[in-house]
């Protein structure tokens, strides 16, 4: 790093890329920045240059990010910095603030009240068209009317806007709309605000009134956006009205974090920042003082096999700490051995020092909570859940239990096996065959799964075990995992753990169809955002990292599962975990090139299952049969042909010519989605020419 200036100076104590960043001139500002790499830090010190040189009065900045802790964060360290009256708020705050302030001129009257939530009145407008008005339902329903108005879908447009980007809705996508529309209609005859109101409000207010816009324009000069990447067309607009014609803007974000799309999230106003400002400073933060390097090299291999646009943007992380231990991978039998073994684990760290608070286990869906929870309570080590509630204090786990305790009595001496009869017992209250469409009502379809597989590892222990058994162990489990709310591991999903950090971290839980989430196969976007999720676990850990897996969920269960294929390649080859060399490994050997026979690295080269140096065997005239049928499919579909299948997976199926469901299927980038949808017409075009299209 060169010489600083006055130690109390915003330039003061910054790297090389932080001080261009902070420095650079009033105008568009784009900082990529990376895991652990100062952003926050950056950003207040570019307001403080831009305070104390005289190119805005503190004021007349507005800085914003998305949550109010964040925000108040940024106010602190803007006021040690001796920079006071700088806005720094959330999106929704200081569009609140200005429509209080504008209403008079731009409504009249009295001002409409601010819904806190939406579930009563979504309930009346379900109730209209017989949609589901069950909590969970109304919940999904609630989260896609806030999805679609962050999206700027119209009630009108819903069901268009769905069908194109095959969204998974909580129901028929017409019932949808319906009851989205019945929601505007009820509440604004009872004349309230929900939260996306107003953005929408202010947004229209700016465009729509000149004196307003003119006066607000006057009144702030300056833009800072945090956490760019996770910006909603919603709030784009936001933006774009307060800024008018002018450029003073900078926006803070890194695209390879992008993980809340299902919300509405849009990494591409981010990626098209220099397009539409061309003459932007674009400046890379990539020196990372969170993690060591050796956490460091992993979120690097990990993320450095990321496909598509968001890919394009990747920032090459350099770990700046000293060096610390490896990142631990481990292999286990069941999700019960897993849970012990990491908390046998977190146990030796707390007696060696580490304190409790600076530990965290992450996983991809709540419902694995459960297993630590029961694991840490044995071994006496406190845990508090972040970003949800504790397994048994979950209604629908309530609810499950309650069904499960009336019953009992009833089915003593019943000859029924008590994993079918507990799966009856839960299907009146939501256990289907298969999950259903709405994030919560799959959050809670998981949780009920989970209870189900907490019947089986009962059974494995206890043959002879009955429901009223089984009852008498899910209320001891619920006493046991309720001690005191006190500091101690973190318990958190993925997404609740972003922003967040702590000296170890453990993720846990990485096989396929978990993580990657099954109903993401089949959708290339899609397992790519599931690739950022994991990027963000691994970038929570400043010192020790650990990965683990279960080839089973309960003990003594089938070991079908195998572990996460974003592991391939991060397992280094002379792990144990790995077992490369005599291909022993339960989760199955690293893939080998069908050529040479070496390990094989990287996605395309898992794809075709040989080295890119490795001669090809394509079957050429295949290949164009593919390509035609690809287009075909993507004509009818109205998508892009990648969409249907990649280039490097018809080369790889032009390669292996497989001849069944189970060949098709090991060629990455065919999940059970595309199987049941293409499967048919692949397989056929390798076996006949002409079979495909009779």
């Amino acid at each position: 790093m060169s010489a600083r200036p006055v130690p109390d100076a915003p330039e003061s104590g910054l790297d090389d890329e932080q001080l261009a960043a902070v420095t650079a001139p009033r105008g568009p500002v784009c900082v990529l920045a990376g895991a652990g790499t100062g952003k926050t830090r950056t950003i207040t010190r570019r307001i403080a240059h831009l305070a104390r040189t005289g190119h805005v009065a503190p004021g007349q900045v507005l800085a914003v990010t998305f949550t109010a802790r964040a925000a108040g964060e940024m106010r602190t360290r803007l006021r040690a910095l001796g920079v006071a009256g700088v806005q720094a708020r959330t999106f929704h705050a200081a569009a609140l603030r200005q429509l209080r302030y504008f209403w008079p001129r731009v409504v009249g009257g009295d001002q409409w009240q601010l819904l806190e939530g939406k579930v009563r009145i979504v309930g009346q407008a379900a109730a209209r068209v017989k949609a589901g008005t069950d909590a969970a339902s109304l919940r999904d329903l609630a989260g896609e009317i806030e999805w679609a108005k962050a999206s700027l879908v119209t009630s009108d447009g819903y069901a268009a806007a769905v069908a194109k980007l095959r969204r998974d809705t909580p129901g028929p996508a017409e019932q949808v709309a319906a009851v989205y529309a019945g929601y505007e209609e009820l509440k604004n005859r009872a004349e309230l605000l929900d939260f996306d109101d107003l953005l929408l409000h202010t947004a229209a207010a700016l465009e729509e009134h000149g004196p307003v816009a003119e006066e607000f324009r006057d009144r702030y000069r300056c833009f800072v956006v945090d956490e760019y990447q996770d910006v909603t067309p919603l709030q784009q607009r936001v933006l774009d009205a307060w800024l008018g014609e002018r450029d003073d803007l900078t926006v803070v974000g890194d695209a390879n974090q992008t993980i809340y799309t299902f919300a509405g999230a849009s990494p591409r106003y981010l990626l098209d920042f220099p397009r539409r400002f061309p003459e932007a400073a674009v400046v890379r933060l990539q020196r990372d003082y969170r993690s060591t390097p050796q956490v460091v090299s992993a979120a690097n291999t990990l993320i450095g096999s990321a496909r598509g646009r968001v890919a394009g943007t990747r920032l090459r992380l350099i770990g700046q700490l000293s060096p610390g231990p490896e990142p631990d991978f481990a292999e286990h039998d069941d999700e019960p051995a897993e849970a012990a073994a990491v908390a046998a684990q977190i146990k030796r760290l707390v007696a060696d020092g580490t304190p409790a608070a600076e530990i965290a286990v992450l996983f991809r869906i709540n419902a694995q909570s459960e297993v630590y929870e029961q694991a840490l309570t044995d071994v006496g080590v406190p845990y508090q859940v972040r970003g949800g509630e504790r397994f048994f204090s979950r209604p629908e786990v309530r609810r499950a239990m309650t069904a499960l305790r009336v019953a009992a009595p009833g089915r003593a001496g019943d000859d029924v096996p008590l994993v079918d009869a507990v799966r009856a017992i839960l299907a009146p209250v939501g256990l289907t065959q298969e999950p259903p469409g709405g994030a919560t009502q799959r959050a809670q379809w998981e949780s009920l799964l989970a209870i189900v597989e907490l019947a089986e590892e009962l059974v494995a222990v206890e043959p002879e075990a009955d429901l009223r058994r089984f009852a008498a162990e899910l209320e001891t489990r619920a006493d046991a995992a309720h001690p005191p709310t006190v500091q101690g591991v973190t318990l958190a999903s993925l997404h609740a753990a972003k922003g967040l950090e702590w000296d170890v971290v453990f993720l846990v839980g990485l096989v396929d169809g978990t993580l990657p989430i099954q109903h993401a196969d089949g959708d290339d976007e899609a397992i790519e955002e599931e690739r950022r999720l994991l990027y963000v676990g691994i970038t929570r850990a400043r010192r020790r990292l650990a990965l683990s897996w279960a080839l089973s969920r309960q003990p003594g269960g089938p070991r079908r599962r195998r572990r996460s294929r974003f592991l391939y390649g991060l397992i280094p080859e002379e792990h144990s975990a790995s077992r490369i060399a005599n291909g022993s490994s339960r989760g199955g050997p690293r893939p080998r090139c069908r050529v040479c026979g070496s390990p094989l690295m990287g996605a395309d080269a898992l794809k075709m299952r040989r080295c890119a140096e490795c001669p090809s065997d394509v079957d050429v005239e295949l290949l164009d049969r593919l390509r035609g049928w690809r287009s075909e499919e993507a004509r009818e579909q109205q998508v892009p042909a990648y969409v249907v299948f990649t280039d490097a997976t018809l080369t790889a199926i032009a390669e292996q010519r497989p001849t069944d469901n189970a060949a098709l299927v090991r060629i990455p980038g065919i999940g059970a989605r595309k199987l049941d949808r293409y499967g048919p017409a692949v397989l056929a075009l390798v076996a006949d020419p002409d079979a495909a299209g009779s």
